[in-house]
C-alpha cells in the first residue's frame, strides 16, 4: 500500500495543547501508543455547540482507500413498531463504545496520526473518523443484544428498553428485569452509557428523532419549532433546504402532497424564481399543519385499515386501526403527487393508482393471512379485479393485489376526510384545512363490527 501522508496542519498554540491532553488521556487509558508508521493523518478540532472543542482526524487519504462495510442498518419504523403496547421506557445512550473495538496489530500503523507539537500516534482500538467504524460499531451492539432485539432494539449508540405488564407482573416490574439484563450485557461485553443523556423508567422518550409513549408517536416539538420560525423562502436555494426538513414530518400531515405543490414548480429546471402569495399561503398552511400534527398510533395485531383517494395533482393514503378504546387511529399517513402522465389518465385509473400506491406503502404491514379493509370514494373500484375486460394497466397490476387479503368498501368522499384531505387542497387556503379537520373531529366513529347488508354487498374481496 502507498504510503498514506497529510501535512501538519499549524494550529493555535491552544488547540494544540487540547489536543496533546487528548492523547496523552487516551495514551494512558492504553488507546494510542507513539508510533512510527510511514502512514500519517493530520488532527485539528472543532468548536463544539456547547463550548469546548472536539478532536478530529482527517483520515481522507485512508477512507478513499477503506473498502467499505456493508452492514444493514435497523430501519426507523422497525425500532418504533417493536415499541406497541408498551407503556414504560427507558434510553440508554453508549459513550466511548468505539475504544471498545481493538484493532488488528498489522492495521494500526494505518491509523497513525500526526498533531502540530510533532508528535506521532498510532491507534489501538478503534477510532471515531474511520470510515468503517460505525458500521462495525453498530455490528457489535446488535451482536451483542441479539438476544434481548425484542425488548431493547438498538440503533448504533443507542438502546431503548421498553415494557409492559405480563406474567403477573407489573409494567414497572418487567422493565426493571429487562433493564437489569440489558446492563448485564453491557457489564460483560465492557459497554458504558452517558448518564447525562440516559432516561430511565419514563412514559415517554426520545426515539430517532421523535417521541415514543403508550399513546403513540409523536413528531419532535423542537423540530416542529424549528421550522414554523423558518423565515419566508427568498430564493431556489432555500427552498430545497426548507423542503428537507418539512419532508421529515410528511407522515405525521394528512395534506402535505397537496399543500406543497404550488412550491414544487419553482423546482423545476429553467423556471425563474417568482414567489407569490399562492406560494406564502402554502408555505404558511404547511408550517401551521405540522403545529397540529396528531399523536401517531404504533400499529399492533388488530385489523388495518387503508383510506385512499386521488384528485387531480395527488394521491393519499392513510394507514389507521382502532386502538383498545375503539377509537379511530391513523398508523400513518402518506401522499405524493402525480408525475404529468399520471395527470392525464381517466379518474378510474388515478383512484386505482392511488389505491395501488397506498397498498405497496403500507406493505410490510398488510401481507399475510389477515383480511384488511380498503374505503375508497371510487366505488367502481370494487368490482375492478372481476373485470372481463382489464385496461392493459389494470391487467399488469392484478398480480399484485393478488399478494393481499383485502375487501373494498365504498365510501363516500364528504365520509372519507383522510385521504381525501390528503389528495386535495382546494385554494390552498389554511382556513379550508381547519375546517376539513374539524369536519373529520366531528363525524361519528363508525365500528367495523356493525354494517349493514347494503354495505355487504357493495364490497368485492380480493384474496390470493
Amino acid at each position: 500500500m502507498p504510503h498514506l501522508c497529510n501535512p501538519v496542519t499549524p494550529l493555535p498554540r491552544d488547540q494544540v495543547q487540547v489536543i496533546d491532553d487528548f492523547l496523552e488521556g487516551h495514551r494512558k487509558a492504553g488507546h494510542v501508543r507513539e508510533s512510527t508508521s510511514p502512514h500519517s493523518s493530520p488532527t485539528f478540532c472543532v468548536k463544539k455547540a456547547t463550548g469546548g472543542w472536539r478532536i478530529v482526524h482527517a483520515f481522507n487519504k485512508l477512507n478513499d482507500a477503506t473498502v467499505p462495510a456493508h452492514t444493514p442498518i435497523p430501519r426507523k419504523e422497525m425500532v418504533l413498531d417493536t415499541m406497541s403496547g408498551s407503556v414504560i421506557f427507558s434510553a440508554i445512550d453508549l459513550t466511548d463504545g468505539f475504544y471498545q473495538i481493538i484493532m488488528i496489530e498489522s492495521d494500526s500503523a494505518l491509523t497513525a496520526v500526526s498533531t502540530p507539537s510533532g508528535m506521532l500516534w498510532e491507534w489501538l482500538v478503534m477510532s471515531q473518523g474511520l470510515k468503517n467504524a460505525p458500521a462495525t460499531f453498530n455490528r457489535m451492539v446488535s451482536h451483542v443484544l441479539r438476544p434481548l432485539r425484542a425488548f431493547a432494539p438498538s440503533y448504533s449508540d443507542d438502546i431503548f428498553v421498553h415494557s409492559r405488564a405480563e406474567d403477573g407482573l407489573s409494567a414497572v416490574d418487567v422493565h426493571l428485569r429487562r433493564r437489569r439484563q440489558v446492563f448485564e450485557k453491557m457489564r460483560e461485553n465492557k459497554l458504558y452509557a452517558n448518564l447525562k443523556k440516559c432516561v430511565f423508567c419514563a412514559p415517554e422518550i426520545p426515539v430517532l428523532g421523535c417521541y415514543v409513549s403508550k399513546d403513540g408517536v409523536r413528531a419532535d416539538p423542537e423540530k416542529i419549532s424549528s421550522n414554523r420560525s423558518w423565515p419566508t423562502l427568498k430564493n431556489q436555494t432555500e427552498l430545497p433546504q426548507w423542503l428537507g426538513l418539512a419532508n421529515y414530518f410528511h407522515k405525521y400531515t394528512k395534506d402535505y402532497a397537496g399543500l406543497i405543490q404550488p412550491m414544487s414548480s419553482l423546482l423545476k429546471k429553467n423556471v425563474a424564481w417568482d414567489w407569490r402569495p399562492e406560494h406564502q399561503d402554502a408555505f404558511e398552511a404547511v408550517k401551521k399543519s405540522f403545529a397540529s400534527a396528531p399523536v401517531l398510533m404504533l400499529p399492533d395485531t388488530s385489523p388495518f385499515q387503508v383510506v385512499c383517494d386521488a384528485s387531480d395533482f395527488a394521491i393519499g393514503f392513510a394507514l389507521m386501526q382502532f386502538d383498545d378504546e375503539g377509537r379511530e387511529r391513523v398508523v400513518s399517513y402518506q401522499a405524493r403527487q402525480m408525475e404529468p402522465a399520471e395527470r392525464i389518465c381517466p379518474v378510474h385509473d388515478k383512484e386505482l393508482l392511488a389505491m395501488r400506491y397506498g397498498l405497496i406503502k403500507f406493505r410490510v404491514y398488510l401481507l399475510g393471512e389477515q383480511t384488511f379493509a380498503v374505503y375508497t370514494d371510487h366505488a367502481t373500484l370494487r368490482t375492478a379485479m372481476k373485470s372481463p375486460h382489464p385496461s392493459q394497466r389494470m391487467a399488469r397490476w392484478r398480480s399484485f393485489f393478488a399478494e393481499c387479503n383485502f375487501v373494498v368498501h365504498y365510501k363516500p368522499g364528504k365520509n372519507n376526510i383522510h385521504a381525501d384531505a390528503l389528495s386535495r387542497c382546494p385554494g390552498y387556503d389554511p382556513r379550508r384545512l381547519k375546517c376539513t379537520a374539524t369536519a373529520a373531529q366531528r363525524e361519528p366513529r363508525r365500528s367495523t363490527h356493525r354494517r349493514t347488508s347494503a354495505t355487504e354487498a357493495a364490497e368485492t374481496r380480493y384474496a390470493c
